[in-house]
């Protein structure tokens, strides 16, 4: 549709990181008119990691992948080391550089109009709903019109601040990695690096209230930490980790940090013709903060709310993207947020937490949470054991040294 020449979309997509990219790509392939606005340029600090589930609800091919890791290592504030093998499967690891550029060729291939530029702002007439935004290739402001906005614009959204009740005030921790050259295991210079395995290290000198990892990505490595406190140095940090890792003398490539969301809005639509998805969302799993996964699921269910609210005419309908994805992962996010808050908030604590990883249910039943995103109900007995370990923890009665 256009009126006066200027095209009318069915839907604006602001932001092209994951859930941006996987909601512009689903609309365009359902046939609705979609603009993708990205500002381009940047590159999200991310460990890269992403499950089979991801790989196989949003087909992403084996040529996107730059490392399999079948290990996964947790690392005490006392240098205790836990390794936790990865049964029946693989993580895979990808390069947000190059992961990110994938997803938003795909959806410009599916029919959505890439634009770039610098979301400014939104407003309203008789016309629809106008983004305005700052054209990146001219510095001219400009303005597309539209029916439905998808704000997929970070964890400090402007669309989420401008539109959506709590947007302004949503949690977060800054996340900061440098992406290095990985060294060669064969040269002997490097002792304890392995290209299949994450290490995570849980240690207040790295992170007070959060972790630095570790993470191989074939060729390169991501290093990096995450904190929610002021005043903590991040590149010191990471230097910090690089050094106790042995990667000090490893050329680094890039640097980048952002803001990850801790816990998801409230709210995720203005009841008129907003609808939050991704980081805007807050949808970044507590504890682990892990987010592609989160991110791509809430660009899809984005996507789908703005299908039934077009269809409908029922503005009301932008709220099933919240309620579909709080249906399904609400008891996920509950037990994560729990786990952080217990654990987190002190060395001693974190050196229990690494005990407690020692568990053999506590292996297996995680990891088959992280692979398939559900919480496994058919170990009553292993998920009783686990709860009295923890309780043991939590109440002093055993050693953090106990396994």
């Amino acid at each position: 549709m256009a009126t006066g020449g200027k095209m009318i979309h069915d839907v604006i997509v602001v932001g092209g990181g994951p859930a941006g990219a996987t909601a512009a790509e689903d609309l365009a392939r359902a046939g609705l008119r979609v603009a993708l606005l990205d500002r381009g340029g940047r590159i999200k600090p991310c460990g890269g990691a992403i499950p089979p589930r991801l790989i196989r609800d949003f087909d992403i091919p084996d040529s996107q992948l730059v490392a399999r890791i079948s290990t996964a290592r947790m690392i005490s504030p006392t240098g205790r080391k836990v390794d936790i093998a990865i049964e029946n499967g693989f993580v895979g690891m990808v390069d947000r550089e190059v992961f990110d550029p994938f997803l938003r060729a795909r959806a410009e291939a599916a029919g959505a109009e890439p634009v770039e530029g610098t979301f400014t702002g939104l407003s309203r007439d008789g016309a629809g709903t106008h983004v305005t935004y700052r054209d990146r290739a001219s510095g001219q402001d400009r303005r597309l019109t539209g029916r439905i906005v998808i704000g997929a614009d970070g964890a400090r959204s402007a669309v989420a601040r401008a539109e959506v009740p709590g947007g302004d005030r949503i949690p977060y921790v800054i996340a900061y990695h440098e992406v290095i050259e990985a060294p060669d295991p064969g040269d002997g210079l490097t002792v304890g690096y392995d290209p299949a395995r994450c290490d995570v290290v849980y240690d207040g000198r790295i992170s007070p209230d959060f972790y630095g990892w570790v993470f191989p990505h074939g060729g390169r490595a991501s290093v990096g930490m995450g904190t929610g406190r002021d005043g903590v140095d991040l590149k010191r940090a990471t230097a910090d980790l690089r050094a106790a890792s042995g990667l000090a003398q490893c050329a680094t490539i890039r640097r980048e940090g952002a803001p990850i969301p801790l816990r998801p809005l409230d709210r995720w639509d203005n009841g008129r013709d907003v609808v939050l998805a991704g980081d805007a969302a807050g949808v970044v799993a507590p504890s682990s903060g892990e987010g592609i996964y989160y991110a791509m699921l809430g660009g899809r269910l984005a996507a789908e709310a703005a299908q039934a609210s077009l269809s409908s005419g029922r503005a009301r309908d932008l709220a099933l993207a919240r309620r579909r994805f709080m249906a399904g992962n609400r008891a996920v996010f509950r037990v994560l947020g729990a786990m952080q808050n217990a654990y987190y908030r002190s060395d001693e604590r974190r050196e229990r937490f690494v005990s407690l990883c020692h568990d053999g249910d506590v292996q297996r039943l995680t990891f088959e949470a992280y692979m398939n995103k559900q919480l496994v109900h058919a170990r009553p007995m292993a998920h009783l054991k686990i709860g009295l370990k923890n309780l043991a923890h939590l109440t002093r009665l055993v050693s953090p040294l106990a396994t």
